[in-house]
């Protein structure tokens, strides 16, 4: 197989691919942390790193939280939904770019100003 994946490729096929995708993620992240594929079994469904290769999967991939939740040892795919979302939220606020800083609201004299025709 050469090239993207178009409309007429199977759901199949796209899955193997989105699940080659996620393990070649994982393996990444797992060098990053410097784990071992036990690790994920051995710590707890709440860890950081472990929800940090979650989050990852769910931003780069299509994979869903379901078998996101097995393969990272999350838990249920119920309880890991709500503990990703919570995680998620808490570090989008630390990688918000400076423009859309907590507290700073834009006004209309930020905004650009067309010329309108009376």
């Amino acid at each position: 197989m050469e090239g993207r994946l178009e409309e007429h490729h199977s759901g199949a096929l796209r899955l193997e691919t989105t699940e080659a995708k996620a393990e070649r993620m994982i393996g990444e992240e797992l060098r990053r942390l410097r784990w071992a594929e036990q690790d994920l079994t051995g710590r707890t469904k709440s860890d950081p790193g472990k929800l940090a290769i979650a989050a990852r999967l769910r931003n780069e991939t299509t994979l869903s939280i379901k078998a996101t939740a097995a393969r990272v040892k999350l838990g249920s795919s119920k309880s890991a939904n709500a503990k990703l979302h919570s995680w998620m939220k808490s570090h989008a606020k630390s990688a918000r770019s400076p423009n859309h800083a907590p507290g700073r609201q834009t006004h209309r004299s930020d905004a650009k100003t067309t010329p309108t025709m009376v």
